[in-house]
């Protein structure tokens, strides 16, 4: 399941004006979504390219020369955090709420307002209603007017996501997906996190759900897709996959420029597959071993004022096509 979190109680006057979508709901309502994600990757999008930025607290202002142009063209900015986990209790990390605070306080510093934020999931880390609320509490203190969010696993537990779909879900399709578009960017939020045996799954409705979306949009529209779980085969060991991913990578083939944002693992990591750029975000709250350098992806203790080191966030220059990518990562600390 998925969701969003309107920051809003009520909606607007304005809102009401607007043409109900599919979803039921009028773009500038869905466009006020829920999430967050790790460190923070401030993506810009201007002239049909997506190109990202290191969100730099010490540096407001700071930008690669792309970000700045792009910036230039009254572009749209976003930001993305992820695997908050809320709830967590252990000797990776003893105060998540802490480290969540700091990176709201890190987007809060940035020296523009994010148009939106999107957390990609993992917001609890038990999916109590204790847990959500306190992250739907934090959120309110992020200076945006829209915060976007898909699920994680730890947003499910043992009830299907309905408690995360309570708090965050309302207005969405199926389990919890949506689209939105904005700035001339279509967006599209997927669940892969309820059907868990191994590895992620999306299952028959919403490949079809992504099918039918799609449909109208033409190959040159810029798409940007969350998940929580990797869209490739990470490590499917670990269950860092999603089993039935490509036949959503099929259907999005024919777009020159497709951006697949997702956490789960912790830590970044980038792969490029032709017109389609992978790219997994770090955490908020405590890392995770490398893919096949433990037993199991179980939470990694590091001397405390090192922890900060072992998060972080990447900066990712996406242009549309066949262009390279400009990566720069950056820690935390």
């Amino acid at each position: 399941m998925t969701g969003y979190y309107d920051r809003h109680d009520s909606a607007s006057a304005d809102d009401a004006e607007q043409p109900a979508t599919e979803h039921g709901m009028s773009r500038r309502q869905l466009i006020r979504h829920a999430g967050w994600f790790g460190g923070a990757v401030v993506l810009t999008v201007a002239s049909g390219e997506v190109i990202s930025h290191i969100a730099d607290s010490r540096e407001p202002d700071s930008m690669t020369a792309a970000g700045a142009t792009a910036a230039a063209n009254s572009s749209l900015r976003f930001v993305q955090v992820s695997d908050s986990h809320i709830g967590f209790h252990g000797p990776a990390n003893t105060d998540v709420v802490g480290s969540f605070t700091e990176a709201i306080n890190q987007v809060n510093s940035l020296g523009f307002r994010p148009d939106f934020v999107m957390h990609s999931g993992d917001l609890t880390h038990l999916s109590t209603a204790g847990q959500f609320d306190q992250v739907k509490q934090m959120l309110t203190g992020m200076q945006t007017d829209r915060v976007f969010t898909v699920p994680g696993e730890h947003d499910s537990i043992g009830d299907a996501g309905r408690a995360y779909r309570k708090t965050f879900g309302m207005g969405t399709l199926g389990d919890g997906w949506y689209s939105f578009d904005t700035h001339g960017v279509h967006f599209i939020a997927l669940v892969n996190t309820l059907s868990l045996e191994k590895l992620g799954h999306l299952g028959n409705d919403q490949i079809d759900f992504v099918r039918k979306d799609i449909a109208g949009l033409s190959s040159d529209t810029p798409i940007v897709v969350f998940s929580h779980i990797p869209l490739f085969a990470m490590y499917p060991k670990w269950g860092w996959s999603t089993d039935d991913a490509l036949k959503v990578i099929a259907l999005l083939r024919r777009f020159s420029s497709v951006t697949c944002l997702n956490g789960h693992v912790h830590q970044l990591f980038t792969k490029t597959d032709g017109n389609i750029t992978f790219h997994s975000a770090t955490t908020t709250a405590y890392p995770l071993p490398k893919p096949g350098r433990a037993p199991a992806p179980t939470p990694q203790v590091v001397p405390a004022r090192q922890l900060k080191d072992a998060l972080g966030i990447r900066t990712v220059g996406y242009r549309q096509g066949d262009r390279e990518l400009a990566i720069k990562d950056q820690r935390l600390a």
